[in-house]
This record gives C-alpha cells, sequence and structure tokens, in this order.
C-alpha cells in the first residue's frame, strides 16, 4: 500500500484530501518535523532527504514530494479533479504553483523569522493574496461547483489564516465551510485528529 508522509495540520493536510477525494488509499504515516523521524522511529530523511512532508511513497518504493507534484499525480490520476476545458490540466497547475509559492511561502516566514517587520509584511502578503484568491472563486470552489486538486491546497492556506486569526474575506470563510463539509475532508481530518 502506498505511503503518505504527514504532518497532522501541516501543507502535506492538502495532499491527505486530495487522495481521499480520489478514493486512493494510502497509509498516513505522521512525521515529526522537529526529529525528522516518522511515528515509527524511523529516520525521514531517509525517505525524503528534504526532510520536510510531504511524501507519497509507492508500492515500488519510489517516492514523489512537493505539493503541486503530488496533487497533481493525484488529479492526473481522477480527471474529475482537474477544472474542465481543454486548459483543465494547466490551470490546476497553475493555481497549486501560485499557492505554494505566493501563498505557502509567506506563511513560512510569519511562522518562522525572527524577524517581527518580516512577519508582518508576510501577514500583509498572505491577506493580499487570499483576498484575490477569494474574487476568484467561481461558484463553490477556484473552477466552479467542481472541487479541484488546487482546491485542496487552497483550503489549508485558507486554513492557516482562519486559525491563525488573520482578517479573512468572508468568501473564504464559507469556502472553508464548504469543503469541511466535503466527507473526503472530514475523513483526512479525522484521520489526522484535526477539527472539522
Amino acid at each position: 500500500m502506498m505511503k503518505l508522509y504527514l504532518t497532522p495540520g501541516a501543507c502535506s493536510l492538502a495532499d491527505h484530501i486530495a487522495l481521499a477525494e480520489a478514493r486512493i488509499t494510502v497509509e498516513p504515516v505522521k512525521v515529526d518535523l522537529r526529529t525528522r523521524t516518522t511515528e515509527h522511529g524511523d529516520d525521514f530523511t531517509v525517505i525524503n532527504p528534504k526532510g520536510y512532508v510531504p511524501a507519497l511513497e509507492f508500492d515500488d518504493g519510489s517516492v514523489l514530494t512537493e505539493n503541486v507534484a503530488i496533487i497533481g499525480w493525484v488529479s492526473d490520476q481522477t480527471p474529475a479533479l482537474t477544472p474542465p476545458g481543454p486548459l483543465g490540466r494547466a490551470r490546476n497547475i497553475e493555481m497549486l504553483a501560485f499557492l505554494a509559492t505566493e501563498v505557502h511561502r509567506p506563511f513560512m516566514r510569519s511562522m518562522f523569522s525572527p524577524a517581527e517587520t518580516e512577519k508582518q509584511a508576510a501577514r500583509e502578503a498572505i491577506v493580499a493574496r487570499l483576498t484575490y484568491l477569494a474574487g476568484r472563486i467561481e461558484g463553490d470552489y477556484l473552477f466552479g461547483d467542481v472541487f479541484s486538486g488546487a482546491d485542496a491546497l487552497f483550503y489549508v492556506m485558507v486554513r492557516w489564516a482562519r486559525d491563525f486569526g488573520y482578517e479573512v474575506d468572508g468568501r473564504l470563510l464559507d469556502f472553508a465551510a464548504r469543503v469541511e463539509a466535503r466527507p473526503a475532508v472530514q475523513a483526512a481530518l479525522r484521520a489526522e485528529g484535526l477539527p472539522a
């Protein structure tokens, strides 16, 4: 069985959600990012030398890392997670890349920078970019009324902003509530011990 190496509530939650939505069964393996060990006491850097989650280990032992790659792969396996139209796959990757570089990266600065001015600049960038994305929601989700792979990562970013007390556009809170009502999302949250 494939394994998804994750840290509860981290960005790997997006991959967990995408896999659950695609009905691809994986064994979730929790990773302590401070010690770089798995819940079984194994050295996680043997699986992913980068030392961070997510990492998806296939049955043959090969490993895929990075949210864009894993969610992209899951979306390729389950076309229903790809936005419709001739550019659907490219639009999904485009949004995943934007979320990973322009929203996720500033979150890392806001959480781990020792400089308060850098933390504040990161928070302002996050709010501005999430507000921009709130205006891009078309229907229930980013690309209309069908949940996409990109929506999984978007949800995690919105969840972080909400839970860290950022000023979040009401449209984003509505989006998060719709996502959290999905059975696959509830299953992933429960598996990670997180509240919905």
